[in-house]
Parts: structure tokens; C-alpha cells; sequence
């Protein structure tokens, strides 16, 4: 049996610090006692009488003050590879000449103008995303007083941790292709990521005190104002976005209380045993599923990292791959992970707000890109993105079959308007010219033709 030293000798030489690889022994250490992490349905009360983003709104003007005291922080270390992508997904583009990236710079950049105070962006980027991004920050047009062009200024960089062999638990070795030795850490990398490269304390000496974090590919996810008051005033070190689950989320992650100290975790299926799969999926009972939207109090997070020696303890997650993801006959190897949102019950009194889904927006899939890229999304002067008013909140239901999985297999197929379509069903090869409408629910097999 490997013990723990292996592994700091090698991540060590590799640049990572302290705190990333405490938080790795925590994780390498509990799969050794073999946690599963199981919640049962026993042990836990369903989410309920949840603040709600309409009664914040409904409260009164925000303080746009305290704008000065924010960081937006975006999750962008993926390169969008599952649909077909190598660069990364934050510069995939939604309309002519705007990608993800612009938007967010845009939406910083209007916070600034309106509040008069220096919003920060904080972009949390991997060794996959970071140079090809501060590329385009650096030729984005955005004015070099927004100091968005300077990595010291924007870029917290993710960190990596090995693959563990699992035969031997040892770390993985493969010297046809170093690199695939190591592996990103999950989301829950913030927490060491921010105080391992110093961000943390650097924000607190700024007198930053919120940090609102969210995926970079969620363009519904932005810094509200209001929500940032309702947060402050709240006093709460956490609040999480939570958003109603409808049939399509049966099968994901979902927000409860624990009954032992009432405090509210997260459920995602491998943690559900088998006989409380039914309760699991019950999305009556269990509403609410996390939109990965979080506010943070950063000094009362310092204080809780104090308190727990420094490691937030997050909940284990299990991945089992093979070393190189392309060769199924490789050596098979184990891969932790944390996620950020886990450690809402690592905080006593952290909270969470139900808001609509118009800011649980995520590209995952090109499906989600056709929908965006059409007139059923509007996509304004300040960078948010939001369904056209006529949608009523609810977007297109969208289905693709393989032909169009990849994005430049999505740039022939064209984009009609689905102003006033219910769903569309595309079965087989089409193309929809310039002028397409689609109204309600459409099914598409074979080519379209031009519009009369």
C-alpha cells in the first residue's frame, strides 16, 4: 500500500503548495478508509420556505455601493471538448464576434460604470485555458485602465493533482505522455486555489469582502446587485443559487436539509443508495437543484479555512478512468475531485436563495448553443444574456441527433428563428437557410428549403 509521500515529492516538484496538497491528502486519505459518502434518505428533510429572487427584487433599489467590496470570480478551466472544441469553451463564439469572454468582460465593465467602483473579475483558469484567454482579454478592446490584459490582475489558476494508480494506489506513472499523469481537482479546487496563490488574503487587503462565483459557460449566471444586498445584509458566510428541478433534472444533484444540525447539503445520485433512488428522484419532494451560483463572505471564509486546519472538508468524489482517456487497454487509475458547492455544509448558517431559472443558463451542449444563438435569447448593450420577453421564461426545448454533437457541425446546420417555438426535433441531415421560422413544435428530417 502507497503511503502519502509519493505524492507530495511529485507535487511538490511540480510547483504546487501547501494548501493544494493538505487538500489532496485529505481526499487521498479518505479514499483509503474507502468513504462513500452515502446519504440516505433517513438522514436528511427535503429543502423548504427558501428566500426567493422575486422577494429580493421586490425589496428596494440596491446599493450599488457595495459593488466596490465584489468579486466576479468564473469557474473557466474547461476547453468544451465534448462538443468537439480545443480551445477554450469561454471563446466559443454566441453571435457575430461575441464569445462567452466578451460578455463577461462586458457585464464587469457596466458594474464599474454604474457603481463608480472598481468591480474585480477573477477568471479561474486551468494549464488548458490560461494562455489562449488572456489572449483574447489582451485584444478584447476592452480600455487598458480595466487592467483585464494583466494576468496578475485576473487570472487565478487552478491546480493539478496526480492520477492514482489503482492497483496500487501509488501515483500513476505513464512516460509516453507525462502530462496525463495529473488531472484538474473538481470546482472545489477554489478554496485552495484561492488561498494557495495568495488571492485570498490579497482581496481581503483590498477590503473585498463578497465574491459571487460562477461557470463560465452559465451566461445566465452575473453579479446582481440586488442579490449582493440581500446577501451582506444577510451576514450569511455562504449563499447558494438553487433553481426548481422540473423531469429532465430527476436524475441530478439535488439541495436538502440535514436532520442532525439542520444544516443544508448536497445529494447527487452516487451518494442516493439504491433505496432511496425513488426519493431521489422525486422532484416534488426534492425541489431544488444547485445552479453552481455562489456567493461567498470572504473573511468569514478565511475563518472557517482557519477553523478547519486550513481544508475545507469537502465530500470525496470517486472517478475511475483509465490513464489515457483516449485508450481504453491503459492502466486503470482514480481520479478525486471535489465540488465547490459541497461545502455549503461546512458553514454554519450558510443559506440559499431560489432563483428563476433565466440565470441557469449553461452550454453544454450544441443544443444549448442553437437555442442561444437564436432570437429566442436577447443578448444586451451591458453583456446579459435573457430569454426574449415573448419566451414568458421558457426556453426552446431542443434535440439534435449525432449529426450536429460538434460545434462546426451546428455552423451547417444554420440557425431559424425560435421566437415561438415550443421544441424542435432535428432527426436526420437538414440545413435551415437565413429566414427559417419555426413555430411551435417542430420535428425535422431531411434538408429544408429556402423560406417562400
Amino acid at each position: 500500500m502507497a503511503n502519502f509521500d509519493a505524492f507530495e515529492h511529485k507535487m511538490t516538484a511540480a510547483g504546487m503548495g501547501d494548501a493544494p496538497i493538505r487538500a489532496f491528502r485529505r481526499n487521498y486519505d479518505a479514499l483509503l478508509r474507502n468513504e462513500t459518502g452515502m446519504i440516505p434518505e433517513e438522514d436528511i428533510a427535503p429543502a423548504s420556505d427558501l428566500t426567493s429572487f422575486e422577494d429580493v427584487a421586490a425589496a428596494g433599489p440596491a446599493d450599488l455601493g457595495l459593488l466596490g467590496q465584489a468579486v466576479v470570480i468564473k469557474l473557466n478551466g474547461g476547453l468544451g471538448t465534448s462538443m468537439g472544441l480545443q480551445a477554450p469553451k469561454c471563446l466559443l463564439p454566441i453571435r457575430e464576434g461575441v464569445n462567452f469572454l466578451d460578455l463577461m468582460v462586458r457585464q464587469v465593465l457596466d458594474l464599474r460604470e454604474r457603481s463608480g467602483t472598481h468591480v474585480r473579475l477573477l477568471l479561474m483558469n486551468s494549464f488548458s485555458t490560461s494562455r489562449e484567454t488572456l489572449h483574447h482579454l489582451a485584444h478584447c478592446g476592452a480600455p487598458d485602465s480595466a487592467g483585464l490584459s494583466d494576468p496578475a490582475q485576473v487570472e487565478l489558476m487552478q491546480n493539478q493533482i496526480p492520477k492514482i494508480d489503482a492497483a496500487t494506489l501509488a501515483p500513476a506513472v505513464w512516460p509516453a505522455d507525462p502530462d496525463l499523469e495529473w488531472c484538474p481537482p473538481g470546482h472545489g479546487d477554489l478554496y485552495p486555489a484561492l488561498v494557495g496563490s495568495g488571492w485570498l488574503d490579497r482581496l481581503l487587503g483590498e477590503g473585498i469582502r463578497y465574491a459571487f462565483v460562477s461557470n463560465s459557460d452559465n451566461l445566465g449566471a452575473s453579479l446582481d446587485p440586488a442579490l449582493l444586498g440581500h446577501f451582506a445584509a444577510s451576514g450569511a458566510p455562504f449563499l447558494m443559487e438553487v433553481t426548481r428541478r422540473t423531469a429532465a433534472d430527476r436524475k441530478g444533484g439535488h439541495l436538502a436539509r440535514r436532520k442532525s444540525d439542520g444544516r443544508f447539503v448536497l445529494r447527487e445520485v452516487a451518494q442516493c443508495p439504491d433505496a432511496d433512488l425513488a426519493a431521489f428522484q422525486d422532484i416534488e419532494r426534492h425541489r431544488y437543484f444547485n445552479t453552481n451560483s455562489l456567493w461567498l463572505r470572504l473573511d468569514l471564509l478565511k475563518a472557517q479555512l482557519t477553523a478547519d486546519a486550513g481544508v475545507l472538508p469537502l465530500p470525496m468524489i470517486r472517478n475511475r478512468k483509465t490513464v489515457d482517456p483516449r485508450d481504453k487497454t491503459s492502466p486503470a487509475v482514480i481520479q478525486l475531485e471535489t465540488a465547490m458547492g459541497a461545502a455549503i455544509e461546512c458553514f454554519a448558517g450558510a443559506a440559499a436563495i431560489a432563483v428563476p431559472r433565466s440565470r441557469f443558463a449553461p452550454v453544454k451542449s450544441t443544443a444549448d448553443l442553437l437555442a442561444l444563438r437564436s432570437d429566442a435569447y436577447q443578448i444586451h448593450a451591458d453583456g446579459q444574456v435573457r430569454l426574449h420577453p415573448d419566451r414568458h421564461g421558457v426556453p426552446p426545448v431542443i434535440t439534435l441527433c449525432d449529426n450536429y454533437k460538434l460545434v462546426d457541425q451546428l455552423d451547417a446546420l444554420g440557425v431559424p428563428s425560435l421566437l415561438h417555438c415550443r421544441s424542435l426535433t432535428v432527426t436526420s441531415a437538414a440545413h435551415f437557410p437565413p429566414g427559417t421560422v419555426l413555430e411551435g413544435d417542430v420535428t425535422w428530417s431531411g434538408t429544408c428549403q429556402s423560406p417562400a
